[in-house]
């Protein structure tokens, strides 16, 4: 894998098709798209449908359908990671070749019990005989020391790296560790902006990055949106689909939410003169950096 050229922007978004985009996703697709334009880069958007058993019918085509109508249109045509087996396979087998990954068939229940997943303990790490019944997950060797970066609106981070990496699971399906980061440097990814949630994977995927040969790239992580009960806006508690009926309003309401103060005029425009109007005053130090709910 070649490392990406420092000198362009590129960014993405990169949902998951486990259901329809909540305001939430919004704010961070918009989030992303201005950050790109406005810096004169490039955004893309990368399906990651790695895992269809959490697969929605249906989704994948509709959150495309959904940022179409707020004119969040991608530089490039869209990526599906589930058509990138051959890359996920064949970066598995490149850390095969340098002994940085082993099987592992410990139970979460077990992992629970350590605090964590300690390699020295773990029958595939320190070569003791596995269950050849039992499936295995791929781990990265890769757990000790920290990571250190600078993000653009949390500021300087530190995290421990405590757990070796698993890169395939136990069911045969390629891990989202794995997947994010190698698409991101295929793809020359230069900045990463995404929800805070994301946040405490990112010294893990830091580290990847430079197993593989690639410099990471500046992350950016904004604000989430909150639920009515103090709980992170998502797919998972339900959040309610985007109305792809009302894209300047939900446009206006997204840039309200990321800090920004659009005219209530504009509500009344088309998305393109929506997003022309905030890429002209898109300022980094300007966002809210407040998990909060919706006012």
């Amino acid at each position: 894998m070649t490392p990406h050229n420092p000198t362009t922007y590129i960014g993405r978004f990169a949902p998951s098709p486990t259901g329809p985009l909540h305001f939430g996703s919004l704010v961070c697709a918009l989030g992303s798209y201005l950050d790109a334009v406005a810096h004169g880069g490039h955004w893309l958007v990368r399906m990651e449908d790695l895992d269809p058993p959490r697969e929605e019918p249906g989704a994948a085509a509709r959150i495309v359908k959904t940022l179409e109508l707020h004119g969040l249109h991608p530089h490039s045509p869209v990526v599906w990671q589930s058509r990138r087996h051959d890359l996920y396979e064949k970066t598995l087998s490149a850390l095969a070749a340098r002994e940085l990954l082993f099987p592992c068939q410990c139970s979460r229940a077990q992992i629970r019990q350590q605090g964590g997943h300690d390699s020295a303990t773990c029958a595939g790490a320190t070569g003791k005989k596995l269950d050849r019944h039992k499936a295995s997950a791929l781990r990265l060797r890769c757990a000790g020391g920290e990571e250190t970066f600078d993000d653009i609106w949390q500021g300087r981070q530190r995290q421990q790296i405590r757990e070796d990496t698993i890169l395939k699971r136990r069911d045969g399906l390629y891990a989202y560790q794995l997947a994010v980061v190698v698409d991101d440097i295929d793809q020359g990814i230069t900045h990463v902006v995404r929800g805070a949630d994301l946040l405490s994977t990112t010294g893990a995927q830091q580290r990847l990055f430079r197993l593989l040969g690639a410099e990471p790239p500046i992350f950016g992580h904004l604000p989430l949106v909150m639920g009515p009960a103090g709980q992170k806006l998502s797919k998972q508690n339900h959040a309610p689909a985007i109305d792809d009926r009302r894209p300047a309003e939900n446009l206006c309401r997204a840039l309200g939410f990321l800090g920004y103060h659009p005219p209530a005029a504009l509500a009344g425009e088309s998305p393109a003169a929506i997003l022309h109007w905030a890429v002209a005053r898109w300022q980094r130090r300007q966002v809210d950096r407040r998990d909060r709910q919706l006012q």
